[in-house]
């Protein structure tokens, strides 16, 4: 059990040195298979992806009219997935029984708990395996194409969407990273609403619950904080123009300015500028080196030692 920020735990599952080992090898195999039907709105855990990407897509939507955002917040995500809903969107793309069976015998391995317990697991796919993101977005993919292929959704021809606006009704469009989403809508407050009531039934024969408190409705003048990053409209300083605008939320900042103050504190002092910057660096992966060089050096008046 690990702490979350909200002061709530969450369960890690650690398989055993064997197990991974076989986990990274079918996930080898099983990869591709299912990237050849994903589809492009998902970003998390999948190759050549990542969440900058994911936050580029939302920018670009919020830039074209897609202004109503529904903020989904899934309960417990990896520990309440339905194994035999799960099971049976893997059996449509896998036939071969033995790799079935040892997909099925990883989500049904129980858990060994540090006093010797053993807990079986009788939903979820366990955080800290190597196979579980990816059961995780053929879980999840079933909100993609639920999406996609509703009136209106990113499988709608560019003439249909013009029609639907035209009309007064609105068009969908979806951002999901793992298991943090957004559905954008080209539309008004009441579709978002019904969206999201939507969304929540598409979930549910998946065994996935949308959390009432933190599902919100948001426009984009009001922001929203995704994946670390906070997206908002505002005007531009100087002109009556208003532009989207992305940058590191509060939250993030908050975040990575804590770790620098604890790793620069004062049990620091007489460290060599290049130490602390290779401990900055193990805390803070995604601050570029040079940036966080120029920052300690103007803060200790150039010398070579913090």
């Amino acid at each position: 059990m690990i702490p979350k920020a909200s002061g709530k735990l969450r369960r890690l599952g650690i398989p055993t040195v064997a197990d991974r080992v076989v986990q990274a090898s079918l996930k080898l195999v099983l990869e591709p298979v299912f990237e050849a039907e994903f589809l492009p709105c998902s970003y998390g855990f999948r190759p050549n992806r990542r969440a900058h990407d994911a936050i580029a897509e939302t920018r670009y939507l919020a830039s074209h009219g897609y202004e109503w955002v529904v903020e989904g917040d899934i309960t417990a995500c990896f520990d309440e997935i339905s194994h035999s809903a799960l099971m049976e969107r893997v059996r449509n793309r896998i036939g071969d029984k033995r790799v079935l069976s040892l997909v099925k015998s990883f989500l049904k391995s129980g858990i060994l708990s540090r006093d010797g317990a053993f807990t079986d697991t009788r939903t979820g796919t366990p955080q800290g395996g190597i196979l579980s993101p990816l059961l995780a977005n053929i879980a999840l993919s079933v909100l993609d194409e639920h999406i996609a292929q509703g009136l209106g959704g990113s499988d709608s021809t560019s003439e249909d969407r013009r029609r639907r606006r035209r009309r007064g009704l609105p068009n969908y469009r979806l951002v999901r990273y793992a298991d943090d989403f957004l559905v954008l809508v080209f539309g008004r407050r009441e579709h978002a609403e019904e969206l999201r009531d939507e969304v929540a039934e598409a979930l549910k024969p998946m065994g996935l619950r949308l959390s009432v408190e933190k599902t919100k409705i948001t426009h984009i003048d009001e922001g929203l904080d995704f994946l670390g990053w906070r997206i908002q409209r505002h005007r531009k300083l100087g002109t009556d123009r208003q532009y989207i605008y992305t940058y590191p939320a509060r939250k993030s900042v908050r975040s990575a300015t804590g770790k620098v103050k604890a790793l620069t504190g004062r049990q620091n002092v007489g460290l060599s500028l290049d130490s602390l910057l290779h401990r900055l660096r193990d805390h803070l992966e995604a601050a570029p080196s040079t940036l966080l060089r120029r920052w300690l050096v103007a803060c200790h008046g150039g010398s070579g030692t913090v």
